[in-house]
């Protein structure tokens, strides 16, 4: 059996022809199947469209949650309830083709546990190409763990890969940085990831320098390292100005550096470092501090399942202390 798990905001339009091109994909395959649409409180008609197509179809399963939690927990809640051999992870706006399954289907029948999607191209503009091209490869210079360059939430992940990133404790989920540290059997399948068809993308520039700074947090140290590097640099050239500063008094004390200016310049130049040094220390202190507060991922406020909606708040116990 495979479960599917697509992360619904802003996809109304998109969601009957996700279901449809899953159906023909599962139907081709001549598996046993489960849909599972999270939705992730969007805002638009979600809601009314997905309860419409669980009432027809006894395949499709529907996650409602009470806020919007982002995509990360909304796949979390989905493999929390999936029940395939495998789950296969999904954006709802169908820039992730559903067709693709085949090939990870196969790949996992060689042997594989985890087949993930790599974005040889996107058909996006040149810029936003570009500076995804680059933190990718950026990341995986700064990351302690090797995180396939452009490889993104796309994926067909077996059951017992599931239950290791379900067994994880922490809140803030980067899945591609926690599919790569879990280790086993994985092998990528390129593709080109196409526009969104329907509405407009949710991501930007602010939020994807988001995405990116949570991602260094959660699995690099390189920041914290940078510090000791600045100190390091400061340190040997106060030295270095220090021993040129007496020299110069003692040879040619009359263009020894003096005056309001030169100190200002200094003391600018060390506060500058000092608050960079701050920001980053700081950017990890609150990474910490959400994560000892240990409020779940998410919250589910209902589930629909064979056409019958279960009304309830379920809150993940595995992030009870």
């Amino acid at each position: 059996m495979l479960s599917a798990i697509i992360a619904c905001y802003r996809d109304a339009e998109a969601v009957p022809q996700m279901h449809e091109r899953l159906t023909a994909v599962f139907t081709k395959l001549g598996v046993d199947y489960e849909i599972i649409f999270v939705n992730d409180a969007s805002p638009d008609n979600a809601r009314d469209v997905l309860t419409e197509l669980a009432a027809r179809d006894p395949h499709v399963v529907v996650v409602n949650h009470t806020r919007n939690f982002g995509s990360q927990s909304a796949f979390t809640s989905g493999m929390e309830i999936a029940r395939g051999d495998a789950v296969i992870l999904l954006d709802g706006d169908l820039q992730d083709p559903p067709e693709l399954i085949e090939e990870f289907h196969a790949k996992w029948l060689e042997g594989y546990d985890v087949v993930y999607g790599v974005r040889v191209k996107r058909e996006t503009s040149r810029f936003m190409g570009a500076s995804y091209k680059g933190f990718y490869r950026l990341f995986q210079r700064l990351s302690y763990v090797r995180v396939p360059v452009d490889a993104g939430d796309f994926s067909l992940i077996d059951r017992r890969v599931v239950v290791a990133l379900n067994a994880l404790p922490e809140k803030n989920r980067f899945m591609r940085g926690l599919r790569a540290w879990v280790g086993f059997n994985q092998t990528g399948v390129p593709y080109v990831r196409p526009e969104r068809p329907f509405g407009v993308s949710t991501n930007s520039l602010i939020r994807n320098f988001g995405w990116a700074r949570k991602a260094i947090l959660s699995f690099s140290y390189a920041p914290l390292d940078l510090i000791t590097w600045i100190a390091g640099v400061v340190v040997a050239f106060s030295t270095v100005a220090a021993i040129v500063e007496i020299v110069l008094r003692i040879v040619e004390p009359g263009i020894a550096p003096r005056g309001v200016t030169t100190l200002l310049v200094v003391i600018l130049f060390l506060g500058g470092i000092q608050l960079l040094c701050l920001s980053i220390i700081g950017s990890y202190l609150a990474h910490v501090y959400d994560e000892v507060k240990r409020r779940p991922a998410y919250i589910v406020e209902s589930v629909i399942r064979e056409g019958h909606e279960e009304r309830a708040t379920i809150v993940p116990h595995r992030h009870e202390p």
